[in-house]
């Protein structure tokens, strides 16, 4: 098998060839690594390398959902034992987990070969991948911009052709922003679908979520199918569907009510190219017999912005603290997570609560929208991709988180302003994929517009709880109307 041929198949089909004989494992590792080897110095989408492991992997025998294709694991959460989880971080570089977590072992257990770790920034904390650690992750449609973030390696991974499907994970639109700039498909699974077990058990209250990014739709079936089902330390048992996700995305999706708005929640501007996508979707959807109207959930988007942030501030505290308490030095983590921490340190638990308490009612007026609409429409993201550095903080806002982080408390920062301006600059180019998180309703990015300069810019949709294959079915379909498979960077 040639690289075109590789890069011609998705999983699917490149589990379909070793099962027949057409190709091996081995084959479909040296092609994946060669073209690591020369795509990685242009996209920095790759931060570890796991080569010698999967060269031992596969003297193993192979079999499962995917066996024999090539996979990358993001760098957090997706523990891999003997393999450092730096999140991103100078502060965790050291930081080797001794078990798999079960995210990595259904990925072994699928048969799939795992040959390297992707880059995040650091915690997963931006929707742009640029981190000190590891240098700023590029957009293999134009590396003098972003691929987003925070899972910005994995689709940097997959758009430049090195695996058709990559590990990711979601707790603010980090599945779905990257596959919008990267002219890929993101779903991000409901609560509690897929564990983050054995080392948690939930991430960040449950708002983050588990999956992949890919090329297909029917990759993201089948691997939620593989993915699916309780942990070993989960919380609680989500019911498993009536059927696998797969066969659901093979079914054709009947006449939907999708209500549409590309209205920023937070005020913010939305790019003209951001709307014209939306509005080609919708007709699309109408020529695909559809019935679409202009609706949007009764959601103030400011209180979700700041029931999400105030999590935010509270789990960066919380971590930065605890690897702190387990060596780690708090002066090498960036000036920016340190900012955070200090505003979730002034956050009293009373706050943090009061906070959290509104994820029920965003949850409700969902619920609500849902009595009448079968999926909610928007921009996955208000801006195409930035260019690199474009989104650090300007350098009065850099000078005063630098002055305000020798204070004892980081009250001050709580203060005049600071922290409503900080929700702006924070989600003003992001602001429609959080309040999926906060309600834990699945939703999905899916690749159907490019702009002038070839930039990709995702539809958003979603969905009630547990409606996992209803999207994928609509994804299927949209798939099959408007291809984007072959479209892929110079």
């Amino acid at each position: 098998m040639e690289f075109a041929d590789y890069r011609g198949r998705d999983a699917v089909a490149l589990a379909e060839a070793c099962a027949s004989g057409e190709a091996t494992a081995e084959a479909l590792f040296d092609l994946a690594q060669a073209r690591l080897t020369e795509v990685n110095p242009q996209v920095n989408a790759v931060c570890i390398d796991m080569a010698d492991i999967a060269r031992q992997r596969l003297a193993e025998p192979l079999a499962g959902a995917f066996a024999g294709v090539p996979f990358l694991i993001k760098d957090i959460i997706q523990d891999h034992a003997g393999v450092p989880t730096t999140a991103g971080s100078r502060a965790l570089r050291e930081q080797v987990p001794e078990q798999h977590s079960d995210y990595t072992q259904r990925v072994l257990d699928a048969g799939m070969v795992i040959f390297g770790k992707t880059t995040t920034p650091e915690l997963a904390l931006k929707g742009v991948t640029e981190s000190r650690l590891w240098g700023a992750t590029r957009n293999p449609w134009n590396p003098a911009h972003t691929p987003g973030g925070s899972s910005g390696g994995a689709a940097a991974a997959v758009a430049a052709g090195v695996v058709p499907m990559a590990g990711a994970n979601d707790g603010g639109g980090s599945i779905r922003i990257p596959a919008s700039h990267c002219g890929l498909f993101g779903l991000r699974p409901s609560r509690g679908r897929v564990p983050v077990t054995p080392a948690e058990s939930e991430h960040w209250h449950g708002a983050s979520s588990d999956g992949v990014v890919s090329r297909s739709v029917r990759d993201s079936a089948r691997m939620l199918d593989v993915l699916a089902g309780p942990g070993r330390a989960a919380p609680y048992h989500v019911a498993p569907p009536a059927e696998a996700f797969e066969a659901m995305a093979n079914r054709a999706p009947g006449r939907l009510r999708i209500g549409w708005s590309t209205r920023s929640p937070i005020g913010a501007d939305v790019d003209p190219e951001c709307v014209r996508a939306i509005e080609q979707t919708v007709a699309l959807l109408e020529a695909l017999g559809h019935e679409v109207v202009e609706a949007e959930p009764a959601i103030d988007g400011m209180l979700v912005a700041r029931a999400y942030l105030g999590m935010y501030f509270g789990q960066v505290a919380a971590a930065v603290d605890t690897a702190v308490a387990a060596g780690a030095r708090e002066r090498d983590f960036e000036p920016d997570t340190r900012t955070l921490a200090a505003i979730g340190r002034a956050v009293s638990a009373g706050e943090y609560v009061a906070l959290q308490s509104r994820w029920q009612e965003i949850g409700a007026a969902h619920a609500d929208f849902f009595d009448d609409f079968d999926f909610w429409l928007t921009p996955t993201v208000a801006a195409p991709p930035v260019r690199i550095g474009e989104l650090d903080p300007p350098p009065a806002l850099a000078a005063l988180q630098k002055a305000l982080l020798w204070l004892p408390s980081g009250r001050l920062l709580k203060s005049g302003g600071f922290v409503d301006r900080l929700i702006f600059e924070a989600l003003a180019k992001t602001p429609f994929t959080q309040a999926a998180n906060l309600s834990g309703l699945p939703a999905m990015s899916v690749p159907l517009h490019w702009t002038a300069a070839k930039l990709p810019v995702g539809a958003h949709f979603t969905g009630r709880w547990g409606s996992e294959g209803e999207l994928l079915a609509l994804a299927t379909q949209l798939e099959a109307a408007q291809p984007w498979f072959d479209r892929v960077p110079d």
